[in-house]
């Protein structure tokens, strides 16, 4: 487990929020309601990306921007690897997983493939990390009985 991975199973420690070993959606609450408040959450944080917009164009100093986009990016991956050691969800290998699929998204000759906002688009050795993932938390559930 990475020193992220440890920090963020020790913040949901003191703050008493879950943390599970093995993946499971029992977690105290019932899935779907706490799916929307987790999306009601992230939301929130998406929204501030108007205030960085607007900070941007007002003229206020790159550092100071820079500084806002710093807080709100890592925020969001707090938050985010926070629901995953809620859930069990090994963070480290689901996000090697999901970069291993990003590196197969390589055009045919190799090269990056963008659509018109700058996404990388999917080449034509793309795999799915679903099934990966799945293989993975399947391990790990097995592992546990």
């Amino acid at each position: 487990m990475s020193t992220f991975a440890d920090d963020i199973a020790t913040f949901n420690g003191i703050y008493k929020l879950p943390v599970n070993k093995t993946p499971t959606t029992e977690i105290g609450v019932p899935l779907v309601d706490r799916l929307k408040a987790f999306k009601d959450i992230l939301m929130e944080e998406v929204h501030e990306i108007d205030e960085i917009i607007e900070a941007q164009q007002d003229g206020k100093p790159e550092l100071e921007v820079l500084t806002m986009l710093a807080d709100l990016l890592g925020d969001v991956q707090v938050y985010c690897a926070s629901e995953m050691a809620k859930f069990g969800l090994p963070l480290d290998e689901v996000l090697a997983i999901i970069m291993q699929s990003n590196f197969s998204k390589l055009g045919a000759d190799g090269k990056p493939i963008y659509d018109e906002r700058g996404k990388v688009m999917k080449g034509p050795g793309y795999w799915k990390p679903e099934p990966k993932i799945q293989a993975l938390l399947a391990s790990l559930a097995e592992r546990s009985v």
